[in-house]
């Protein structure tokens, strides 16, 4: 007694695999139908078999679009039938899409971050005054406690400002000020404080999920 074997290996290769191979072959069963009238009726059944095979598609909006544009991708554009939406074209499919720019990063002081240049902008719009200048600051304290994190030592306000004066363009210059920054020793303090506190929140979580629980 012999066994005829076949092999995934020696099949053709799906289009769309998420569908499986006997969607597939009702797809080209389709195709092959003579009359317009039968391949219209076999369409319709293949496009509800492949909703019920894709539930979450449902959630999509117009999905029935969706499953009509993946039924001629996998008829490889030969399936003749009345769709009720365009017809995709393989041009069209085949197209490459345009490419992403690169996001815009902080200059070569990455370790700010992109919303330090975003705050920088905002500052920079606003009109001179007490608000203007407070929002400053506020930027160059962050500015100071986000170099801490990446150089966990210390840092001069100078620096700050130089850093503060580049990222700006050079229109927010505070290097001649005489008014310092929060101490590196504070920021330090309250960045360890809040790591401390969130250490403790989930250890008294867990130790009170452990309360009534059976030891053996």
């Amino acid at each position: 007694m012999t066994f005829d074997l076949e092999y995934n290996s020696e099949r053709t290769l799906m289009i769309i695999p998420e569908y499986g191979r006997h969607i597939q072959k009702l797809v080209n069963h389709c195709v092959a139908l003579e009359t317009k009238e039968e391949r219209n009726k076999m369409a319709l059944a293949i496009v509800d078999v492949m909703g019920n095979l894709q539930p979450h598609l449902r959630d999509v909006p117009d999905f029935k679009h969706k499953l009509w544009d993946q039924l001629f991708i996998m008829s490889k554009f030969n399936l003749d039938v009345d769709s009720p939406y365009p017809i995709p074209s393989k041009e069209e499919l085949q197209e490459k899409p345009e490419g992403l720019a690169y996001p815009k990063s902080a200059s070569r002081y990455r370790y700010y971050g992109n919303n330090i240049q975003t705050m920088i902008d905002v500052a920079l719009s606003w009109e001179d005054g007490d608000k203007k200048e407070a929002l400053v600051y506020t930027i160059a304290n962050h500015m100071k406690k986000c170099y801490l994190n990446w150089n966990k030592d210390t840092v001069d306000d100078a620096v700050i400002f130089k850093h503060l004066y580049d990222l700006s363009d050079k229109k927010i210059d505070l290097r001649e000020s005489e008014e310092a920054l929060s101490e590196s020793k504070n920021l330090l303090k309250k960045r360890n404080s809040q790591g401390q506190n969130h250490s403790k929140s989930n250890h008294k979580k867990s130790h009170t999920n452990n309360k009534g629980r059976k030891r053996y």
